[in-house]
């Protein structure tokens, strides 16, 4: 049984994968009824949500996915409607939508420590992945064990990039387990995962930090964000190394691969010092770490994979905290999704792409697309 104060409409728009390696299309499809919600379920009006590159590998078909499917798993909203064991959110509560759907519960991950119950493997789905919609609809449901809610002084465009590249960006950064005044390496630092990886490193972790990128743009906003060295990746691998080692002794203590570049894991390995870790968040298609770096340099690696409910909620404080800057692109309505996937494959924007489908809850957006 579900509580409810809200009616929904019978239909609504979405914004649907419907053929592999096509354009996003506009679609009307039928809206989640609050009666059929399952009892962890909440259903959200989504306000804001964002665009991740891994959209990309969903439109490519890289992932099983079943289609027509609605893209997005960065999402925002109000929550209308809840299940019956839903205990810490109301009707009108803002919130971040969790992207892991239906795990179950009993399984060893779910009952062992509550940061990696998110890798529940008899999960029912992810958004946009396992038959599950997304965010780029009208309304959604989503699993109200992984929903957070919004700091009061957060608006939902900040939130919706914080959905995806928010927690995992913070996830990473634990992830490297490092000390305050270490060393942490970042590849791919100028883009959205980047950008705010340098900030919480930095502002909630006590990290300096060597932001790598190979993009003119990417290495401003690297620096932008405070990057204590930025070093373009352009140069070659003999010279970066130089680089890092004149301000980080013989090398970084750990590093970070949120590039997924075929030269990214190697870039990473060499930037380091003996006995650092390296975490691969991005996805790519192979690991190609120097064997003889690996063994020689006694290189520990690891992955990191999005970010467990609680660390979603300190992750969204943080950011009110320590007044991290999200890099934001606003866009009005669904209708300009198709447009903004299109320019984040030409690399046309800085940072992250949201999109105002909510007007009504966001209220007045800024005119220069930043938030």
């Amino acid at each position: 049984m579900a509580t409810q104060t809200a009616t929904v409409p019978e239909t609504m728009r979405a914004c649907q994968i419907i053929e592999f390696n096509q354009p996003h299309q506009i679609r009307t499809i039928p809206t989640p009824s609050a009666t059929d919600l399952k009892p962890n379920d909440l259903l959200i009006k989504i306000a804001v949500p964002s665009l991740c590159h891994s959209d990309l590998e969903y439109q490519k078909g890289v992932f099983p996915i079943t289609l027509p499917v609605t893209a997005s798993h960065e999402g925002t909203g109000t929550v209308l409607a809840f299940g019956s064991n839903v205990k810490r959110f109301d009707v009108g509560d803002r919130v971040v939508a969790g992207q892991t759907f239906g795990r179950c519960g009993e399984c060893e991950v779910c009952s062992g420590p509550e940061e990696y119950r998110h890798y529940c493997p008899k999960r029912e789905a992810m958004m946009s992945v396992g038959g599950r919609n997304g965010a780029f609809q009208e309304y959604l449901v989503v699993d109200g064990r992984e929903a957070t809610r919004i700091p009061d002084k957060m608006s939902f465009a900040t939130a919706a990039p914080l959905a995806c590249a928010g927690m995992t960006a913070w996830r990473a950064v634990r992830q490297a387990r490092l000390e305050k005044g270490q060393w942490l390496g970042i590849i791919g630092s100028g883009g959205g995962l980047g950008h705010l990886a340098i900030q919480f490193a930095r502002k909630s972790f006590g990290l300096k930090v060597v932001g790598v990128d190979a993009r003119d743009e990417g290495l401003a906003l690297s620096r932008e964000m405070g990057a204590d060295l930025v070093v373009d990746a352009r140069k070659g691998r003999d010279a970066m190394v130089e680089e890092v080692q004149k301000v980080a002794g013989p090398g970084v203590d750990a590093v970070l691969e949120l590039s997924g570049h075929p030269s990214a894991a190697e870039t990473g390995a060499a930037i380091t010092r003996n006995h650092a870790r390296f975490v691969q968040v991005a996805i790519a298609d192979k690991l190609p770490v120097d064997v003889l770096q690996l063994i020689f340099k006694d290189l520990t690696i690891s992955s990191s994979f999005m970010a467990s409910q609680a660390e979603t909620e300190a992750m969204l404080h943080a950011v009110v905290d320590h007044n991290v800057h999200v890099e934001n692109n606003i866009f009005r309505g669904l209708d300009e999704i198709p447009r903004a996937v299109e320019m984040l494959k030409k690399a046309e924007y800085r940072g992250k792409a949201c999109f105002v489908v909510d007007k009504d809850a966001v209220g007045v957006v800024p005119g220069d697309g930043r938030v």
